[in-house]
Parts: structure tokens; sequence; C-alpha cells
């Protein structure tokens, strides 16, 4: 068995999670955070036996929920070799900020009159700026995640925030792929910010606005630097 899975702070320690209703999708979706969180990178083998024991599930339990991430494109069966995380394509980019500017920027334009309920945007925003002062990257990647999520849960909508997840789950994939994470996530900090103070003074124009911008520009520089690093990874081998 994988000593990772079973060492403290490890799977294992997500089968209090489950508890006594122990469902295929309670598996997935403790799978889902731990790919998004980088604890399974892009690439990785998913072994049935090691997760499954770190959970108490049984391999048919895995196995569906297995599924049912590989119907969100996390994961990938290959025949004869297994699951694995899936290394998601150059062209993939393009599709998912499609999605993300669909649904970010529409719940920005219906949220009505202010005021609104920022706590968790503010929460994000500052766990952000503290990330970039301890100079801890991979918390300042996950804190501009947590962002847009918050974002998209101003809307109040649990299946608006299940589509939302399962889009930044799959860009984490290229996220943990790229080489240097301050460089891709440290300048939105003050842009995170713009959009908060936008809010919070209920400008909902000028926040969807901010939004839009800093989107396309999130998307440009990705998916340039990205194409880039799978090419080398290509031509290393």
């Amino acid at each position: 068995m994988d000593r990772r899975i079973e060492e403290p702070g490890g799977l294992a320690m997500d089968r209090a999670l489950l508890g006594r209703t122990s469902t295929a999708e309670r598996v997935a979706d403790i799978l889902r955070d731990r790919i998004a969180e980088g604890f399974f990178p892009p690439g990785a083998r998913l072994s049935e036996d090691s997760i499954g024991g770190a959970l108490g599930v049984s391999r048919n339990t895995l196995r569906e929920a297995f599924r049912l991430l590989t119907h969100e494109r996390l994961l990938v069966h290959e025949l004869n070799r297994g699951v694995f995380v899936r290394v998601v394509a150059v062209d993939d980019l393009a599709d998912i900020y499609r999605v993300r500017g669909m649904i970010e920027c529409a719940v920005i334009r219906g949220l009505g009159e202010p005021p609104y309920t920022l706590d968790q945007v503010e929460a994000a925003v500052v766990a952000g700026e503290r990330a970039a002062l301890e100079r801890s990257w991979q918390d300042l990647s996950t804190a501009n995640i947590r962002f847009h999520q918050a974002l998209v849960a101003l809307a109040g909508s649990p299946r608006t925030d299940e589509l939302m997840r399962g889009v930044l789950a799959e860009l984490r994939l290229v996220f943990h792929v790229m080489d240097d994470p301050r460089r891709f996530h440290e300048p939105y900090l003050t842009r995170n910010r713009q959009i908060l103070e936008a809010l919070q003074g209920g400008d909902v124009v000028q926040a969807e606005r901010l939004l839009a911008s800093y989107l396309e520009d999130s998307r440009a520089q990705l998916s340039s630097a990205y194409a880039q690093q799978v090419a080398g990874q290509v031509s290393g081998r």
C-alpha cells in the first residue's frame, strides 16, 4: 500500500467523512478535493487497493467513484493499465475559461441590489494576501481558487456551486504542472481586491467588467505558458 496515503494527513484521515452513509458520491467528493489540492498530481495512477483500504470502502464503491470523476474529466481509464489523474490538453483551457466566464460573470450580473454578503469573498482575498506575505505559493493558489468559488456562491445555487467546483478542480490540474505558481497567482491578488471593493461599493457593473478582463488575461497567460510547459515535457521524453 502507498505509505503516503496512510501517513498523517493522508487519505486515511478522510475516512471519518464517510460515516455510516458511505456512497460513491461521497468518495468522489473526497477524491475530487484531493485532486484539486494536488495530493494526486496529474498523471498519477490511483491504486484501488491503497485508496479503498484508506477510506474503508468496497472495490465496487470506489470504481463507481472513479467512474463519476472520469465523467467530470478529472480521471482517465486506460485499458489494462488502470485509472490515472488526467493531464489536461492545451485545447481544453479555452473551453474551461469559456465556462468560467459564463458562470462567474452571470453570477455577478444577477446579484440584484446591494448590500451583498461578502464574508467568504473577503476571507479568500485576505488568505491570498497572507499567503503571498508568507511566500506560500500553494496556499496562494488555493486562496485564489476559493475566491472564485466564493464569488459563484453569491448566487445561492447549490447546482452552480457544484458545476464550478468541477470546473475549478479541472483547472487546478493545469496549475499543478506549472513550474512557477507565484508567477501565475501573485499578480491577481490586487485584482481580487479590486473586484471585492467594487462589490462592497455595490458597483456590479464595474465588478463584472473587472472580472471579465481578469479571466481573459488569465486565460491568455496560462494558455501560453502551459503550452510551452507541455511542449517541453514532450520534447524531454
